[in-house]
């Protein structure tokens, strides 16, 4: 499959996944009904698994695998670790705080994931810090 287009459906699922995330969390927190609505539970799990599909093609594509190459263990370990905390900041249940938290968390998480995909470092501030 050709790289470019493989790349710009990666990171169009990403940005789908994120976006759904975040507004998910968003209803979450505020309580609505949409969040019961079929389409907020299904959507998700259809992005995230073109997105993980995705992911692996490009991985395959590029010679380049987790647990081989630190950049992509960075990016896996940091994909579990926001799944994680997706989790607990759409249960409900939990306190109000402890998902609102959970759901900043994530986010840093996520930027930390983007980070290390555009630099292939998995200390990706180094990249920025040689700047100053």
């Amino acid at each position: 499959m050709n790289y470019l287009v493989l790349k710009t459906s990666h990171i169009t699922f990403v940005v789908c996944s994120y976006a759904l995330f975040f507004v998910r969390g968003i209803w979450s927190l505020n309580g609505s009904a949409i969040m019961r609505k079929r389409w907020v539970r299904v959507a998700p799990h259809v992005v995230d698994t073109l997105l993980l599909i995705s992911a692996i093609l490009l991985a395959f594509t590029i010679r380049r695998y987790p647990f081989l190459d630190s950049w992509l263990t960075a990016k896996v370990l940091g994909l579990l670790l926001y799944i994680g905390l997706g989790v607990v900041a759409l249960r409900n249940g939990i306190s109000k705080s402890i998902r609102f938290f959970a759901w900043l968390a994530a986010q840093a998480v996520f930027v930390y994931i983007v980070l290390v995909a555009v630099t292939h470092n998995p200390v990706p501030w180094q990249h920025f810090l040689q700047f100053f």
